[in-house]
């Protein structure tokens, strides 16, 4: 599906496309068409079925908190990840606030929640938010056990008297590709090995001018072990049949979305692997995947490994770690299966 028009798609063309195509997904549709899904979303804004809505994290999270059972949704380029819940404990701040529900567990970094949107109609009515580049940072569909008279409140609450249906959008960053500074290796190991918490660990990078890829790839196998692609498709597989919880996490500029338990169902689908659990569900392109390493980072409660998968271009698509005691043993004892990289560490 390619778009036939010489010039940037109107509203009304996006409108349009909507109808032909019903059951592609946004992202999809948007992508082939040249747009982004933001551009798509605000082409359906006409107070029927898409409201623009204010998306400052301080106004739209408590609102979200009444709605009760609902699926957040948190995506990048290569993945998807989807868990039911409750949206609860928020924590507000300048920089990066924080929801710690028991289900719902979220990191959030204010300055990327740019474009908001209700969505009203259809089987799933959702909250939609997207940075300034038009790319989605988190959603919220509704489910079966919401409210829908406090979506509706949210709606009336939240609404922007700006309901255009257009969006102005800025350039898209580019993604930062590896970034090793071996003159300083020994001081990156030196100071790898004093790290109390792995919190600590993107604070050193950027201070040795490199980035986590970069570190990963010329720290040494004592903190950073290449792995084949297919390692994460394999840990998945091992924590379902295994029963060792995990926890993964998803992110993109805006939000990262972290699913702590275990996972039972694991499911390839072509270049996808999923997990299709009933309140958690993850979509990985596996094709996308072009590094894995198993990372160790030394904290005040003992050792913390990762298993962290990276496309070509050097983005971060997803983050595996084991739960803490009594799990922690377990999880080692899944990442002694996973296939180690021919070429070792990079």
């Amino acid at each position: 599906m390619t778009l036939d028009l010489v010039s940037t798609p109107t509203p009304a063309d996006l409108r349009q496309a909507r109808l032909d195509h019903p059951k592609t997904r946004a992202r999809d549709l948007a992508d082939s068409f040249g747009v982004t899904e933001a551009a798509l979303v605000a082409a359906h804004v006409d107070g029927t079925h898409v409201v623009r809505i204010d998306p400052a994290l301080n106004r739209l999270m408590p609102a979200i908190q009444r709605l009760g059972d609902v699926m957040a949704l948190t995506r990048n380029q290569s993945v998807v990840h989807e868990r039911k819940g409750t949206y609860e404990d928020y924590h507000a701040g300048a920089h990066a606030s924080m929801v710690l529900g028991a289900e719902i567990d979220l990191r959030m970094f204010p300055r990327h929640w740019v474009h908001g949107f209700a969505q009203l109609d259809g089987p799933r009515p959702s909250v939609q938010v997207f940075d300034a580049a038009g790319d989605a940072v988190h959603k919220v569909f509704l489910t079966d056990g919401s409210d829908r008279a406090a979506f509706d409140t949210l709606v009336a609450d939240l609404r922007l008297p700006d309901q255009s249906d257009s969006v102005t959008l800025t350039p898209r960053a580019p993604v930062e590709g590896a970034k090793s500074r071996p003159e300083k290796l020994e001081e990156l190991r030196h100071e790898w090995a004093a790290m109390t918490d792995t919190h600590q660990f993107l604070r050193l990078a950027s201070r040795l001018k490199m980035n986590r890829l970069g570190a990963y790839r010329i720290v040494g196998t004592q903190w950073a072990q290449a792995l084949e692609p297919g390692a994460v498709t394999e840990l998945l597989h091992l924590a379902a049949t295994n029963a060792v919880p995990l926890m993964i996490f998803v992110g993109n500029q805006g939000c990262i979305q972290i699913h702590g338990g275990k996972i039972e169902q694991v499911k390839p689908m072509g270049p996808w692997i999923n997990v299709m659990d009933p309140r958690f569900n993850l979509h990985l392109r596996t094709d996308h995947v072009a590094e894995v390493w198993l990372v160790s980072k030394p904290t005040r409660h003992g050792m913390a490994w990762s298993v962290e998968a990276f496309d070509a271009e050097g983005g971060l698509i997803t983050q595996i770690f084991g739960k803490r005691d009594p799990d922690t043993v377990a999880f080692q004892g899944l990442l002694e299966k996973l296939p180690r990289a021919q070429r070792g560490a990079a």
